[in-house]
């Protein structure tokens, strides 16, 4: 399974604006320049992230986005789910009944294959354990150096330093 790049930006922006609470919103422009990213394409995950209430945003010159909710309310299924969104992986189109495999009998088609069975429990087993992981999870297993380093950045940023 393949994801794209803008659930790992998502991700890194979540933990960003947990280290720096809630004191002011974060422009995307601050956030695409502390990552190296462009601007443009990361708002539109931003975007993504406040229509799916992780995230709240703030118009104006002194706007930005804050996270809408606790990290330990906020799971990693959530935020890859507002990004990529909730389709299924694995899409089977039955080709068992196309071609020669359309003269077989009925019945053999009546329950799912055991390639789209096997597939959709992995999918699962997946979905469920980024469901059990929340941000909070990511942010106590991160080295404090990575926060400090993060606050001590956007706290440059904001005196001018």
């Amino acid at each position: 399974m393949r994801m794209s790049e803008g659930v790992e930006w998502g991700l890194h922006c979540c933990v960003t604006l947990a280290w720096l609470g809630d004191e002011r919103p974060v422009s995307t422009a601050r956030l695409a320049a502390f990552f190296d990213l462009p601007a443009a394409y990361l708002n539109k995950r931003l975007q993504a992230l406040v229509r799916a209430g992780i995230l709240s945003s703030t118009p104006g010159a002194r706007g930005g986005f804050r996270l809408a909710r606790p990290p330990e309310a906020i799971t990693l299924m959530d935020v890859v789910t507002a990004i990529e969104g909730p389709e299924e992986a694995f899409r089977c189109t039955e080709i068992r009944q196309q071609g020669a495999g359309a003269e077989g009998p009925g019945r053999d088609f009546r329950a799912p294959c055991g390639i789209a069975t096997a597939m959709r429990r992995a999918e699962l087993a997946w979905r469920r354990e980024l469901a059990a992981q929340t941000l909070a999870d990511v942010l106590a297993a991160a080295p404090a150096t990575a926060a400090d380093r993060t606050r001590r950045w956007f706290a440059m940023e904001r005196t001018g330093s």
